[in-house]
């Protein structure tokens, strides 16, 4: 029987949730765990929404020419 590695997506989501908690547990008894301000978090979220849509664009199969287009219904 083969058994399927485990997916970067799964990994990526353990950390994420993992970072999560830390995160939570850390705000619960009252410390700081990311210590910016508004203008920290402004620039954060335009930076995580760049780099998102950055890696979504690029990791798409963009068929922009006739000819891409029509490979990729074949």
């Amino acid at each position: 029987m083969k058994v399927e590695k485990i997916s970067a997506g799964t990994i990526t989501r353990l950390v994420l949730l993992l970072l999560a908690l830390v995160n939570s547990a850390l705000t619960a008894v009252g410390k700081s765990p990311i210590p910016i301000d508004e203008e920290g978090v402004q620039q954060f979220i335009t930076l995580a929404f760049l780099a998102i849509t950055s890696l979504w664009a690029y990791w798409k199969n963009n068929d922009i020419s006739k000819k891409a287009r029509t490979k990729t219904e074949e």
